[in-house]
């Protein structure tokens, strides 16, 4: 690869890291061209973009953030990365459900990477891909703004509802005694 060639690759590699929400390193090692298409589809469906880079040109990429030290046990050996750009859990979903199947255990998670604080593959795993989605988080702040107005409903019907129930009481007391 050319000079200009790897500067470009450079640039396209940073600018990708600093439009992300989220990013997950990953080991490829000993995955097939079949499954690794596979994965790139399972990515593409989720709106992750994923990439495998040289790990020195990703150092060159990321070597103005502050955090980009931290990354360097990470940097070592085949590397793919999967960048989330809306929603942060997309990547990590993807490649917790990857690994449930047994052919696929050959993936590893190396770290991921969310508002400039690494997270080990456990973190990952466990942390990282159970975070609620965009429409997920979405869901649960429309019921939260729902709920006073429900409830607000719900107090101004009260009063008609019980001078319902006070006239079917009176009426079922007229029409027992008579």
């Amino acid at each position: 690869m050319e000079r200009t060639e790897k500067e470009a690759l450079v640039g396209e590699v940073k600018q990708r890291f600093d439009r992300m929400t989220s990013a997950v390193f990953l080991d490829f090692t000993g995955l097939n061209v079949a499954v690794v298409t596979k994965l790139r589809d399972e990515f593409r469906k989720a709106g992750v973009e994923y990439r495998v880079v040289k790990n020195t040109l990703v150092r060159h990429a990321i070597k103005h953030h502050a955090w980009s030290q931290k990354l360097d046990d990470t940097l070592v050996g085949m590397t793919g990365i999967a960048w989330s750009y809306e929603d942060p859990s997309a990547a990590a979903k993807v490649v917790k459900a990857f690994r449930k199947d047994k052919e696929h255990e050959k993936l590893k998670i190396k770290a991921g990477l969310i508002e400039g604080q690494i997270l080990d593959a456990a973190g990952v795993e466990n942390q990282l891909a159970t975070m609620p989605g965009k429409d997920e988080l979405r869901a649960m702040l429309l019921a939260t703004l729902q709920a006073p107005l429900t409830q607000f409903v719900q107090q101004l019907n009260a009063p008609l509802q019980n001078f319902a129930y006070l006239l079917k009481a009176k009426e079922d007391a007229a029409g027992g005694a008579g």
